[in-house]
């Protein structure tokens, strides 16, 4: 587990870090403090992460200037922050969880967990996903999605204006981020189950969604019961 901690007070930054190192022992691989939004997005260009515990409020700076290219990479995003009234915009832009300041260990821990466990973020709040395109952030509207497909460490994101984008995140993190809208009914593919308008049995006992553009997409066998079900 690779984790940036971006936080400009020195005394609280501490002490995420000492529970961190405490929550996480061994499968802790690398753990490091930055105090400014600049160094931030510099050392998240260039170092692979898992993580980044984020403050909103940095000498100043807005640390949503730098949650747009967070949620946009491979890593998950955890906010720490004051900042209560600044939680549901954040969880709008996809982060894991909202931390509010002060807390507990016990708070931290359950955050920092579910980047262990793969436990679903129960996050119904999510409305954009964020993607680079052309080195720039594009804000996508999940409202505009219909399924995700995995690509190897990256997924393909199908619009329902025809357009297909990339990101870098996995199927599995955007699983987690996305868990009361779409549900994974294929090891390849996660769909917004409110497209689906039928469920069918096709020649070989293969299973397929029908989207309501028409489109099929394939269900897995040790799903189909599980899917069919919640579908009806």
């Amino acid at each position: 587990m690779n984790i940036l901690i971006v936080e400009d007070e020195l005394r609280i930054a501490k002490r995420i870090e000492r529970m961190t190192r405490d929550i996480f022992g061994n499968a802790l691989q690398s753990l490091k403090h930055i105090n400014t939004l600049h160094e931030a997005l510099l050392f998240i260009e260039n170092n692979k992460l898992d993580l980044v515990l984020l403050d909103l409020n940095l000498n100043g700076d807005n640390g949503f200037d730098l949650l747009a290219t967070a949620v946009s990479k491979s890593f998950h995003t955890i906010v720490i922050s004051a900042y209560k009234n600044q939680a549901i915009t954040a969880f709008e832009y996809g982060v894991l969880d909202f931390v509010p300041k002060p807390f507990n260990r016990a708070r931290l821990e359950q955050a920092l967990n579910r980047t262990i466990t793969k436990e679903n973020t129960e996050n119904d709040k999510i409305k954009l996903l964020a993607i680079k395109k052309r080195n720039r952030i594009q804000l996508i509207p999940i409202e505009d999605l219909l399924y995700i497909k995995g690509a190897g460490t990256y997924t393909e994101l199908f619009l329902d204006d025809g357009k297909k984008e990339l990101h870098d995140k996995s199927l599995e993190k955007l699983e987690q981020l996305l868990s009361h809208t779409f549900e994974r009914i294929h090891k390849s593919y996660l769909v917004k189950m409110s497209e689906v308008s039928e469920i069918v049995v096709k020649s070989g006992s293969k299973y397929m969604a029908v989207l309501k553009n028409g489109e099929l997409i394939p269900i897995g066998r040790t799903r189909y019961k599980d899917i069919k079900s919640k579908w009806l």
